[in-house]
């Protein structure tokens, strides 16, 4: 088994129903064990103007390899009628494979570990929570010090 960290993201329909049911869709999965969630954080969007996201991580053990776990992330976004139209548009799931054990990859399908993760704070927050001491391979850092690094002000921890 593999670790591996990935992002969800929800700005249309109900946001929190489609996220717990992505969760549980992962948990389905037989070469996925899910080791832990985040709490959900309602976020500003990047890009055009739309309304907020709920967003968490979660860290995943997977018996496969990065871009099979890329394909399953992309199937369950599509089960919840994920349409790529806009890039950073709104988006009734956005799932994204963070970081996969220390492995760097550059392909043309996928990048390894998320090429913008380091820069955002919608995802090193939640993503802090879980795993603070895994250490981003290209910059060298935990996540705990990239997310004490970004302006968090807009990352709000939503209470259930």
């Amino acid at each position: 088994m593999r670790n591996c960290a990935i992002a969800l993201g929800s700005n249309m329909g109900d946001s929190l129903l489609i996220l717990e049911a992505a969760i549980e869709i992962l948990t389905q999965i037989p070469d996925i064990v899910l080791q832990a969630r985040s709490s959900w954080y309602r976020t500003k969007a990047v890009g055009p103007p739309q309304p907020d996201y709920l967003n968490g991580c979660a860290l995943l053990q997977v018996k496969m390899e990065p871009h099979l776990v890329l394909e399953t992330l992309l199937a369950i976004e599509n089960k919840f009628g994920r349409v790529r139209q806009q890039r950073w548009g709104p988006r009734t799931l956005d799932l994204d494979l963070l970081v996969y054990e220390d492995l760097i990859l550059d392909t043309p399908t996928l990048q390894i570990p998320h090429p913008r993760m380091r820069e955002r704070a919608f995802v090193l927050i939640p993503l802090a929570e879980i795993a603070p001491d895994w250490v981003e391979p290209v910059s060298g850092y935990r996540i705990q010090q990239l997310a004490t690094a970004v302006d968090a002000t807009e990352v709000l921890k939503i209470a259930l």
